[in-house]
């Protein structure tokens, strides 16, 4: 009796024994976890780890090259790299850019796609048909279709009477514009089906408790369904930024950084600087810095996260 009131009264070697059985289940639950991680390891954080080494050696192209640890002599230099940062400065114009239109677009649509219409279910099949293309597809098939000479864009422009056989991708003052187009539609689909699942999550006593309040369909969507679907905004909008900023394959087969460097990114700068010029070094510090970049986003991000959940 005494000691089952001792045992009662004194919660430590229920809570003890607790703590063992965790740390056993934890242990045993090593081998199961490590075939997972293993490649996560190998070809995520090691290649991550390497470059931001890479970032402070001077390590070049060739066979048998010598690598020094020059510490932050990359950096120097690439703080007076103006053209690295003009190509930083259109990357940011990119990524906004496409990450904003690509919202709109993709909110539009999922509104649209969310209502009770006739062959919905094809509607949104072909709303996905961009992201199972892959972008070196997707940019080929744009580059047809915006040829100065034979491409249906110009085509349909003379048909109206309008301009045509303007070269999209060749003139320093459309490029940009298009390439932010053409990334728009090819990353509407995974923007739309987000978005469309959080509309969806919407519950429906919401919508018809503020009609029979009166409010139309225009107060019904800024009060009842944005707020609804406010953490699948953030959430998708912060992602799209990132995979955005860190775009290559789309704007590298489109345009290669032309004409005149105006659709540079600073991925683009990057691989020229190493697979162009082999200044691996040099390159590894310009990805750190996109990195850093990257990580000040996830950073704003998570920490929003954690402040509307201790609301």
């Amino acid at each position: 009796m005494t000691a089952m009131t001792q045992s009662v009264g004194n919660p430590q070697p229920r809570a003890r024994r607790r703590r063992r059985r965790l740390g056993s289940s934890g242990r045993d639950a090593w081998p199961f976890v490590l075939p997972a991680l293993l490649p996560v390891m190998l070809f995520s954080v090691y290649p991550l780890v390497y470059g931001v080494f890479l970032g402070f050696t001077d390590a070049e192209a060739g066979l048998n090259v010598e690598t020094n640890f020059n510490g932050v002599d990359n950096y120097i230099k690439l703080g007076g790299n103006e053209l690295f940062w003009s190509s930083f400065k259109i990357g940011l114009i990119w990524a906004f850019s496409v990450t904003i239109l690509q919202f709109l677009a993709s909110l539009g649509l999922a509104l649209l796609l969310n209502l009770d219409l006739r062959l919905r279910w094809l509607a949104r099949t072909l709303a996905l048909v961009p992201w199972a293309m892959p972008p070196v597809i997707i940019a080929i098939m744009w580059q047809l279709m915006l040829n100065p000479d034979y491409g249906p864009v110009n085509r349909s422009l003379e048909a109206l009477g309008l301009p045509g056989g303007v070269n999209w991708l060749g003139d320093g003052s459309t490029a940009l514009a298009v390439v932010i187009i053409v990334g728009v539609w090819a990353g509407m689909p995974q923007t739309t089906i987000t978005l469309l699942a959080g509309l969806q999550a919407v519950p429906v006593e919401l919508h018809e408790a503020a009609a029979i309040d009166g409010a139309n369909t225009r107060r019904r969507f800024w009060h009842v369904t944005l707020p609804a679907i406010r953490p699948v905004v953030v959430a998708i909008t912060t992602l799209d930024l990132i995979w955005n900023f860190n775009s290559f394959a789309l704007v590298f087969v489109l345009t290669a950084g032309g004409p005149g460097g105006t659709t540079m990114l600073p991925s683009l700068f990057a691989y020229n600087e190493a697979f162009r010029y082999g200044n691996f070094g040099y390159a590894a510090a310009m990805g750190n810095v996109m990195v850093i970049v990257i990580g000040a986003i996830l950073f704003f991000y998570l920490r929003g996260q954690m402040r509307r959940r201790l609301q």
